[in-house]
């Protein structure tokens, strides 16, 4: 027999024990990663009105960083719930999926002036992110820079971030190159803006617009966009007709541009349509969607895997902002699913973003007694195939 001094006692614990310190490493880039917990849903408060310092936070956008970063915009409102006043832009960032953020940070505080509308994109070539925001004086309402009896007007600026959100650069403005003389109100998103994949124009970058002519007052959608990675940006196409604003931008399997708008033609409570085949320069006449009901309010919409599937969110009810739903169209736009709903009471602005694996996050505003109580973060798991809506219904 052989003793103990030819061959050694092996233990098991020691023969497992390279092994399981692999497996642990594994699990914690997978955890750090969120692929963990990839299926799981979410549901965050992202921004609470009363907070931070802040009366009231509106107005979402997010984003996704090329690290997988999301970025989470809103304006956070000083002295109140309305549109004028002392309005900075802030941010939170998530390295999970969503589950957890950064504290608040401020990323444009122009002292007491209004700053929002944020409308992110990211350059995929360049990994540098773009954000897209207005400005007007903290005493300048609406109603007198239309009227054109306000002491400024309405400005168009640009900040950009080249590690993923952390820090952002001065804002630049670029409201001579896109903005018209003659138009008063203006406003960039909100939501978040889109790059070109293919087609004569890979590579661009469009925001969806808008804006109110003076002397008309009629209101139009719009873009504009970037060929040189944001270096410059130019006034792309408006609407054909009037009656629309706030806008969200997708891009097709087939290189058409197809733009949603708030629709202000009371006698038809439903989202608008255009589309465009050369990369915004010119848009089609309007339709108006009997399959996309709205109570006249801004709405989100991205285009996922590779442009086959459109993504749409708003509160869907023409009656009253209530009802947040998300829902898909496998057809560019032609017919849409009965979607899914997401906060049954008072409901308002949301904002997209493609989580991976046929799931979407939704950072939208909601709340109990009216729909600026909080902004949310949830994200929605898509079906299979949707079930599309005739466009008759």
């Amino acid at each position: 027999m052989l003793g103990r001094g030819v061959y050694p006692e092996i233990h098991y614990a020691d023969v497992m024990k390279p092994f399981v310190q692999l497996v642990n490493r594994v699990l914690l880039l997978l955890l750090l990663s969120g692929s963990v917990w990839a299926d799981d849903p979410v549901e965050v408060d992202v921004f609470t009105s009363g907070t931070g310092g802040y009366d009231t936070f509106r107005i979402p956008a997010v984003v996704g960083a090329a690290d997988g970063t999301l970025l989470a915009f809103a304006e956070g409102r000083v002295g109140g719930r309305g549109d004028s006043g002392n309005i900075d832009l802030v941010l939170r960032r998530s390295a999970d999926g969503g589950r957890t953020w950064t504290p608040l940070q401020v990323v444009w505080d122009d002292e007491g002036n209004t700053c929002g509308n944020p409308c992110p994109v990211l350059d995929a070539t360049t990994g540098r992110i773009h954000l897209l925001m207005t400005r007007n004086l903290g005493t300048d309402h609406e109603s007198r820079i239309i009227d054109q009896t306000s002491t400024g007007t309405r400005t168009v600026w640009v900040s950009t971030s080249d590690d993923h959100g952390v820090s952002w650069s001065e804002p630049r403005e670029i409201t001579a190159t896109t903005k018209q003389p003659d138009w008063t109100w203006y406003a960039t998103g909100p939501g978040n803006g889109i790059q070109l994949r293919a087609g004569d124009h890979a590579g661009r970058l469009v925001i969806p617009c808008d804006h109110i002519e003076a002397g008309t007052k009629k209101y139009f959608s719009h873009v504009i966009v970037s060929d040189d990675h944001g270096a410059t940006w130019r006034l792309g196409g408006s609407t054909p007709t009037d009656q629309l604003n706030e806008c969200a931008v997708a891009e097709l399997p087939n290189g058409e541009l197809l733009l949603n708008m708030r629709n202000y033609d009371r006698s038809k409570r439903t989202r608008a349509l255009s589309r465009s085949t050369d990369g915004g320069e010119h848009w089609s006449a309007v339709e108006r969607h009997p399959g996309l009901p709205e109570p006249i309010c801004q709405a989100s919409m991205i285009a996922i895997e590779k442009g086959g599937r459109l993504v749409f969110s708003n509160p869907a009810s023409s009656e009253g902002r209530v009802a947040m739903t998300v829902r898909t169209s496998e057809d560019g736009g032609r017919t849409w699913s009965a979607g899914t709903l997401l906060h049954t009471g008072p409901s308002a602005y949301s904002s997209l973003v493609d989580l991976g694996r046929d799931r979407v996050g939704c950072l939208h505003e909601c709340g109990d007694a009216h729909p600026y109580e909080r902004i949310r973060f949830e994200s929605v798991r898509l079906p299979a195939t949707s079930s599309p809506r005739p466009a008759s219904e």
